[in-house]
């Protein structure tokens, strides 16, 4: 697959809540996230560290309200994607996330995604 057919088939799963198959289908399996400092893990490397991470945040959500995944903006080999959610967490705060994630696409794979928020 190219880039675009990666990129708009990562929006296509994403948009369905299909982000286990995402994983599996379109990434490396040594592939690297990376998430600003101070995040609680800014760093994990393939599907286990990513469902870790993934646990964590999704334990402190108590309903999400509503959620956006922009179209993929394309260059050579890597993508980016503006998303977003409106949730309530279990304090009981409704918080609003606004993000862009940057995937670097070789050999047919994502190999590295990083996110800006």
């Amino acid at each position: 697959m190219t880039t675009t057919e990666i990129a708009q088939r990562m929006v296509d799963l994403c948009r369905q809540g299909k982000y286990t198959e995402a994983y599996s289908e379109l990434f490396a399996p040594d592939f690297k996230s990376v998430e600003p400092v101070g995040s609680e893990m800014p760093e994990v490397t393939g599907v286990e560290g990513i469902q870790q991470r993934a646990a964590l945040f999704h334990n402190k959500i108590s309903v999400v309200h509503s959620g956006y995944y922009n179209d993929p903006q394309v260059a050579g080999r890597f993508f980016s994607l503006a998303l977003g959610f409106a949730a309530t967490f279990t304090d009981g705060e409704r918080r609003h996330f606004d993000e862009i994630g940057v995937y670097e696409v070789r050999d047919g794979k994502i190999v590295r995604e990083q996110f800006f928020f």
